[in-house]
């Protein structure tokens, strides 16, 4: 893709041949390199190429047009640029979007890594190397169907009509292994494993091995587990996974839309416990995909969502925070309509508990690992959720894995019921995050 620069220039002498006077254009492209394998042999290989522009006009009228294309030469930005100027005729004339207040504001200076990317010869053979471990490691250990290794390098921009002008480069590696179990008499078992970094040199591949490997260990021995009430555990990753099924809490435009289970006038409400406090944070030194400004071009940075327990902040774009007379936050997603998304959360405990809860130490907690069918299973306009895990029943250090089960309740009780926030966090994905405990919560098992 050219440089901006190159981008920008020639979007400005289409737009005076057009008499266009008012214009942005936001784009990315994505080079991504990935592999597959089974059984010792390459299973497949992917690598491609992906671009993506949405250009933005507002005509004498200030109404809005909005086309996408793949292709930023002259001829397809003019194509581009025409065809949103007489799609502009069309738009809307209530709450129309504008140019972000703050697109031409200095962005936070942060190390913009695109080493090389490896060979695909050299992904396979890390990858195969990987699933010979991790079956040899144990008997039961039958396959690992689902695994990959891959790299990608994106670079993205923005530019407007005011002499706007952002541009950033990233590239990370990331590999997932996901084990199946095959015992005489016994159910399969499944567990996996997931790191990223900047490049294949840094990956922690040994680490994701240990990881599978343990945890699918961990979880032979299963057993039933009865129902009933239990105090539990969440790790990282499963409590940013449930975080995020109910983040229309915090998003602006939800809320405008009335389909969150916040309102405007939630502010400064207790919605958890004391101990929580959870920031939006992009810019955070543990996110491999930091961005510095979003698809309007608003500069990205820390948003304190929940401090103390208390709602502190909703992300916006440059639309809600114009409805609800505040500043955009850098949460938007440019395109046909504007929305509203978060980037990196960071949970840690805010103050000291009255009391200190150690796994060791504690009888019939479950630790829930991992949760599933998360597209199904969550309600996120009553705030309800009932999901399966995976987990473990924890008795005074010793770890039972439990068979078929689910959690269930909800959300915001879940919130208020947190009882201790460990202080030791876990890079996922997501964000980063330690893991969290909730006084009470319905399991459902053997009957």
């Amino acid at each position: 893709m050219p440089k901006v620069q190159e981008i920008a220039q020639s979007a400005a002498a289409i737009a005076r041949e057009l008499g266009i006077d008012k214009y942005d254009i936001y784009g990315s492209s994505v080079d991504d390199t990935s592999v597959e394998v089974f059984q010792g042999e390459p299973k497949q290989v992917q690598a491609s190429n992906r671009s993506s522009v949405i250009v933005r006009v507002w005509n004498k009228n200030n109404q809005v047009g909005v086309t996408s294309t793949t292709d930023v030469d002259p001829t397809g930005l003019k194509l581009a640029l025409k065809t949103a100027s007489e799609a502009s005729f069309f738009g809307v004339k209530d709450n129309v979007p504008d140019f972000s207040p703050q697109a031409k504001a200095p962005t936070v200076s942060i190390p913009q890594e695109t080493p090389d990317q490896a060979p695909v010869s050299d992904l396979i053979e890390k990858l195969i190397d990987a699933e010979k471990t991790v079956i040899d490691a144990h008997p039961a250990i039958e396959s690992v169907p689902y695994n990959g290794l891959g790299q990608q390098d994106g670079n993205r921009f923005y530019l407007n009509s005011e002499g706007a002008m952002r541009e950033e480069v990233r590239a990370y590696t990331s590999i997932y292994l996901y084990t199946k179990t095959e015992q005489e008499g016994k159910k399969p078992r499944s567990s996996g494993a997931f790191k990223i970094s900047h490049s294949l040199q840094d990956l922690d591949i040994d680490g994701c091995i240990k990881e599978a490997v343990s945890k699918t260990i961990s979880h032979l021995d299963y057993k039933p587990i009865k129902t009933g009430k239990y105090r539990v555990v969440f790790s990282p990753r499963a409590f940013l996974s449930l975080f995020g099924r109910f983040s229309n809490l915090f998003n602006a435009q939800s809320i405008l839309d009335k389909q969150s289970l916040s309102t405007p006038e939630s502010i400064g409400s207790q919605i958890a416990a004391p101990y929580l406090c959870v920031d939006d944070n992009a810019l955070h030194p543990e996110n491999i995909s930091a961005e510095t400004f979003d698809g309007e071009g608003t500069p990205t940075r820390k948003i304190t969502l929940i401090s103390q327990g208390i709602l502190k902040n909703f992300l916006h774009s440059t639309i809600t925070a114009k409805r609800m007379n505040t500043e955009p936050t850098g949460h938007g997603s440019i395109g046909a309509k504007v929305g509203v998304s978060s980037h990196f959360y960071h949970v840690y405990a805010c103050e000291n508990s009255t009391q200190t809860y150690r796994l060791e130490e504690a009888e019939n907690v479950v630790l829930i690992d991992n949760l599933q069918a998360l597209h199904a299973g969550v309600n996120s306009l009553q705030g309800s959720f009932s999901l399966p895990f995976d987990g473990w029943l924890v008795n005074k250090g010793k770890y039972t894995s439990i068979d078929s089960a689910t959690v269930a309740g909800d959300f915001l009780t879940l919130l208020k019921s947190i009882i201790f926030v460990e202080s030791e966090a876990e890079v996922t994905p997501g964000g980063i995050c330690p893991r969290i405990w909730v006084e009470e919560l319905s399991i459902t098992g053997e009957q």
